[in-house]
Order: C-alpha cells, then sequence, then structure tokens
C-alpha cells in the first residue's frame, strides 16, 4: 500500500538559521457505540490507518460506559469531556506531531465536538461512518457546522445513518475544507455484499485499501495547508 508523506515543519537550529524537522501524525481513534476499541473491525483499520498515513501512532480508548458494561452509551455530549481530555493527554506525549482525530461513528461525532473546542489544537478530523441522523431521523448537523479544521468523510452508500444527499447538503454549509469518500454498496461498517463486490469485481480488502489512501491523501493536502 502507498503511503502518506510524513508532514512536514520548519525549526531553528542552534546557530539560528530554520532546518526541516519531518514529524509524522499522530491519530487518535474513536470506537463506535456498540463496540470497543479492541473490536476486530477498531483493530483493523487501526493498522491500516497507521500504514497508510506513516503515523507515529494510533491511539484507541474506550470511553468509560464500555468498562461499565452499560448496555447503551450516554449523549454524545457527555463524552465530551472524557475524549477531549484523552486528546491533551496525548499530546503531551507526542509534542510537535500534528494530531488527527479519527472516529467510527458515534466516536466521529465526539471527535468533531472536540475539535471544535477552543483549548484543543487538531489538524483534520477523519469520520468513518458519520451518523448524521438521529434515532428520530433528524439531520443532527449543528457539530459539523462548527468545525473548522479540515474533515474527512468516508461513508457507505448505503448507510442508512448518513444517507448521501442530506451529506451532501451538510458539506454544503460547512466552514471546514471536506471531502467525501463514498463506498459504493457499503453499510454503516463499509461491509459490501457478495454479489455486489462479484458484479464489480472487487473485494471487500481491495475497497478499504482504496478508502484509507483516500485518507492518506487528504491528510497530506491538509497537513501542507
Amino acid at each position: 500500500m502507498d503511503s502518506l508523506p510524513p508532514a512536514k515543519r520548519r525549526r531553528e537550529s542552534k546557530d539560528g538559521e530554520t532546518e526541516a524537522s519531518t514529524l509524522s501524525p499522530v491519530v487518535i481513534f474513536a470506537h463506535g457505540a456498540g463496540a470497543p476499541s479492541s473490536s476486530d473491525w477498531m483493530q483493523r483499520w487501526k493498522n491500516m490507518i497507521k500504514e497508510a498515513l506513516r503515523a507515529v501512532d494510533v491511539v484507541t480508548f474506550d470511553y468509560p460506559y464500555m468498562s461499565a458494561k452499560k448496555k447503551a452509551p450516554p449523549k454524545a455530549e457527555k463524552l465530551v469531556e472524557f475524549h477531549s481530555n484523552f486528546v491533551k493527554e496525548t499530546a503531551t506525549k507526542y509534542p510537535g506531531h500534528p494530531l488527527i482525530l479519527a472516529g467510527k461513528s458515534m466516536g466521529s461525532r465526539v471527535g468533531c465536538m472536540v475539535a471544535s473546542m477552543k483549548d484543543i489544537n487538531v489538524s483534520a478530523v477523519v469520520c468513518l461512518g458519520y451518523p448524521l441522523k438521529g434515532s428520530n431521523g433528524a439531520v443532527r448537523d449543528e457539530t459539523l457546522l462548527q468545525l473548522t479544521v479540515p474533515t474527512m468523510f468516508v461513508q457507505g452508500s448505503k448507510d442508512g445513518l448518513c444517507p448521501l444527499e442530506k451529506l451532501e447538503t451538510t458539506r454544503k454549509k460547512m466552514k471546514a475544507p471536506n471531502e467525501l469518500h463514498v463506498i459504493d454498496g457499503g453499510d454503516h461498517s463499509f461491509k459490501i455484499g457478495k454479489k455486489h463486490l462479484q458484479a464489480n469485481n472487487s473485494t471487500q480488502d481491495e475497497v478499504e485499501d482504496v478508502a484509507v489512501l483516500a485518507i492518506a491523501a487528504f491528510i497530506s493536502r491538509s497537513l501542507e495547508r
């Protein structure tokens, strides 16, 4: 898999001249509502993202309700403080490295809330299956409209929680630079039916590889801004 050229910034050398310094990004990857960071899906995407972005690390965590073994998560707003504190702790461990917030479904929504906080400094946000529609069917676009950092959406075309036409309407209203990669035939977790894959002479792995490369290209452009 081709990978992302690491981020570059300038630093002062001892004699006062500027010289190039190569710093790879750090990705903070949040899980969705129903499965922890140790799930097969999260681990597979963690490894793919780390390879494609040549990240110094892809850090995962579990929201507190997971360890409490509660059946349902609290409202996303109640997870922001925990998520933001984890981001701050990670930033202190990797000073100078660009921070990327990534998330699966609910984790991406909370990540977007965190990215909008005044005391949080991130370079980009990656949303894997953003849950644009709430449980009552209403479009939840307020969080996205507050964003100012570059935002990447990866969405399955058959994801009932994020109809593509509604996402397109929201993207046009967003202040933040944003891009969309559609996984044709994919559901909320990007799973594609066998018949669809056969009809397109493709495999699940190939489709996901293309998606990860799209993420890497987006992050590369975002870090050059």
